[in-house]
Protein backbone atom coordinates (compact mmCIF):
# COMPACT_ATOMS: atom_id res chain seq x y z
CA UNK A 1 0.00 0.00 0.00
CA UNK A 2 2.60 2.50 1.02
CA UNK A 3 4.59 1.63 -2.43
CA UNK A 4 1.38 2.38 -4.34
CA UNK A 5 0.89 5.54 -2.45
CA UNK A 6 4.06 7.03 -3.46
CA UNK A 7 3.84 5.77 -7.46
CA UNK A 8 0.68 7.76 -7.10
CA UNK A 9 2.62 10.58 -5.42
CA UNK A 10 5.41 10.92 -8.43
CA UNK A 11 2.65 10.18 -10.90
CA UNK A 12 0.46 13.36 -9.06
CA UNK A 13 3.67 15.40 -8.67
CA UNK A 14 4.82 15.59 -12.33
CA UNK A 15 4.64 19.04 -14.31
CA UNK A 16 2.47 17.49 -16.75
CA UNK A 17 0.08 16.03 -14.92
CA UNK A 18 -0.17 20.01 -12.76
CA UNK A 19 -0.64 21.59 -16.39
CA UNK A 20 -3.49 19.55 -17.23
CA UNK A 21 -5.09 19.94 -13.75
CA UNK A 22 -4.51 23.71 -14.56
CA UNK A 23 -5.99 23.64 -18.11
CA UNK A 24 -9.11 21.67 -16.59
CA UNK A 25 -9.64 24.27 -14.33
CA UNK A 26 -9.18 27.15 -16.34
CA UNK A 27 -11.30 24.98 -19.20
CA UNK A 28 -14.35 24.81 -16.27
CA UNK A 29 -13.83 28.78 -15.99
CA UNK A 30 -14.23 29.34 -19.46
CA UNK A 31 -16.97 27.30 -20.25
CA UNK A 32 -19.14 29.08 -17.21
CA UNK A 33 -18.41 32.18 -19.13
CA UNK A 34 -19.25 30.98 -22.56
CA UNK A 35 -22.72 29.37 -21.18
CA UNK A 36 -23.28 33.00 -19.96
CA UNK A 37 -22.55 34.68 -23.35
CA UNK A 38 -24.34 32.61 -25.03
CA UNK A 39 -27.19 32.18 -22.51
CA UNK A 40 -28.06 35.84 -21.68
CA UNK A 41 -26.30 37.48 -25.21
CA UNK A 42 -26.52 35.37 -27.81
CA UNK A 43 -29.70 33.59 -27.46
CA UNK A 44 -31.99 35.85 -26.54
CA UNK A 45 -31.02 38.01 -29.14
CA UNK A 46 -31.63 34.99 -31.86
CA UNK A 47 -35.48 34.16 -29.93
CA UNK A 48 -35.77 38.25 -30.71
CA UNK A 49 -35.41 37.51 -34.29
CA UNK A 50 -37.34 34.29 -34.25
CA UNK A 51 -40.41 36.26 -32.58
CA UNK A 52 -39.59 36.42 -29.39
CA UNK A 53 -39.23 32.75 -28.22
CA UNK A 54 -36.83 31.95 -25.41
CA UNK A 55 -35.24 28.53 -26.23
CA UNK A 56 -34.68 27.32 -22.62
CA UNK A 57 -38.50 27.28 -22.27
CA UNK A 58 -39.24 24.76 -25.06
CA UNK A 59 -40.24 21.94 -24.55
CA UNK A 60 -42.45 19.02 -25.64
CA UNK A 61 -44.75 18.03 -22.59
CA UNK A 62 -44.80 13.99 -22.73
CA UNK A 63 -47.29 13.92 -19.60
CA UNK A 64 -49.08 17.37 -18.03
CA UNK A 65 -48.24 17.77 -13.87
CA UNK A 66 -50.79 15.88 -11.35
CA UNK A 67 -52.42 18.25 -9.34
CA UNK A 68 -54.21 17.45 -6.08
CA UNK A 69 -57.65 19.17 -5.05
CA UNK A 70 -55.90 22.07 -3.33
CA UNK A 71 -54.36 22.42 -6.53
CA UNK A 72 -50.71 21.53 -5.48
CA UNK A 73 -48.54 19.40 -7.24
CA UNK A 74 -48.34 15.61 -6.54
CA UNK A 75 -45.78 14.57 -9.69
CA UNK A 76 -44.20 17.07 -11.69
CA UNK A 77 -44.70 17.20 -15.68
CA UNK A 78 -42.60 14.63 -17.72
CA UNK A 79 -40.99 16.82 -20.52
CA UNK A 80 -38.23 16.78 -23.01
CA UNK A 81 -36.69 19.88 -22.64
CA UNK A 82 -35.42 20.61 -26.26
CA UNK A 83 -34.41 24.37 -26.06
CA UNK A 84 -32.04 23.66 -22.76
CA UNK A 85 -30.55 21.35 -25.58
CA UNK A 86 -30.11 23.90 -28.06
CA UNK A 87 -28.88 25.95 -25.49
CA UNK A 88 -25.94 23.35 -24.39
CA UNK A 89 -24.96 22.98 -28.62
CA UNK A 90 -24.73 26.79 -29.16
CA UNK A 91 -22.27 26.88 -25.65
CA UNK A 92 -20.50 23.68 -27.50
CA UNK A 93 -20.33 24.90 -30.55
CA UNK A 94 -18.64 28.27 -29.42
CA UNK A 95 -16.08 26.83 -26.99
CA UNK A 96 -15.26 24.88 -30.06
CA UNK A 97 -14.30 27.25 -32.22
CA UNK A 98 -12.95 29.06 -29.58
CA UNK A 99 -10.37 26.13 -29.00
CA UNK A 100 -9.87 25.97 -32.98
CA UNK A 101 -9.18 29.86 -32.99
CA UNK A 102 -6.63 28.94 -30.09
CA UNK A 103 -4.88 26.07 -31.79
CA UNK A 104 -4.97 28.36 -35.10
CA UNK A 105 -2.46 31.01 -33.49
CA UNK A 106 -0.38 27.91 -31.46
CA UNK A 107 0.37 26.43 -34.84
CA UNK A 108 0.85 29.76 -36.26
CA UNK A 109 3.03 30.95 -33.74
CA UNK A 110 4.70 27.69 -33.83
CA UNK A 111 5.58 27.98 -37.80
CA UNK A 112 7.19 31.32 -37.38
CA UNK A 113 9.41 29.92 -35.04
CA UNK A 114 10.33 27.18 -37.60
CA UNK A 115 10.67 29.50 -40.09
CA UNK A 116 13.50 31.03 -38.34
CA UNK A 117 17.16 30.66 -39.32
CA UNK A 118 19.23 28.71 -37.41
CA UNK A 119 22.71 29.67 -36.96
CA UNK A 120 24.96 27.51 -38.70
CA UNK A 121 26.99 24.63 -37.56
CA UNK A 122 30.08 24.60 -36.26
CA UNK A 123 32.74 23.34 -37.62
CA UNK A 124 33.94 19.69 -37.11
CA UNK A 125 36.57 19.42 -34.34
CA UNK A 126 39.64 18.00 -36.13
CA UNK A 127 41.11 15.08 -34.33
CA UNK A 128 45.07 14.44 -33.32
CA UNK A 129 45.22 12.14 -36.07
CA UNK A 130 43.88 13.99 -39.10
CA UNK A 131 46.42 17.32 -37.33
CA UNK A 132 49.13 14.06 -37.49
CA UNK A 133 49.00 13.32 -40.77
CA UNK A 134 48.15 16.89 -42.28
CA UNK A 135 51.36 17.28 -40.87
CA UNK A 136 53.50 14.34 -42.43
CA UNK A 137 51.46 15.32 -46.03
CA UNK A 138 52.88 19.07 -45.78
CA UNK A 139 56.36 17.69 -44.56
CA UNK A 140 56.72 15.60 -47.71
CA UNK A 141 55.74 18.15 -49.55
CA UNK A 142 58.58 20.00 -48.44
CA UNK A 143 60.98 17.43 -49.26
CA UNK A 144 59.85 17.08 -53.07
Amino acid sequence: MQKMLQEFKTFAMRGNVIDMAVGIIIGGAFGKIVSSVVGDIIMPAVGLLVGGVNFTDLKITLKEPVTDAAGAITAPAVTINYGQFLQVTFDFIIVAFAVFLLIKLINRLAAKKEVAPAAPPAPPAVSDDVKLLTEIRDLLKEKK
